[in-house]
């Protein structure tokens, strides 16, 4: 039952890491590059390089912050509930 209710906070909390991490993306982008616009995959006067290694930034700040924010959510539940919202330890 404690782990149903985690799961509408787990869909929030990922939605405020989503909001993060794409707002902590764009910043690490332009400190990066000096560009205030990312790199689009179908725009002609991208180079490859430049889509590719934008792709593996943002998809390494959005794993990151996600796994963050995951655990943090769960910890905090089973401080609250005294129960772990995801799979018990083998």
């Amino acid at each position: 039952m404690m782990k149903a209710l985690y799961k509408p906070l787990g869909v929030t909390i990922g939605s405020l890491g989503g909001v993060l991490a794409g707002a902590l993306f764009k910043r690490t982008w332009k400190g990066l590059s000096g560009q205030s616009e990312t790199p689009k995959a179908t725009r002609a006067t991208q180079s490859l390089t430049a889509v590719l290694l934008a792709a593996a930034l943002e998809g390494a700040i959005y794993a990151f912050v996600k796994a963050a924010f995951e655990r943090a959510g769960a910890v905090g539940f089973q401080k609250a509930t005294g129960v772990w919202p995801g799979e018990p330890a083998r």
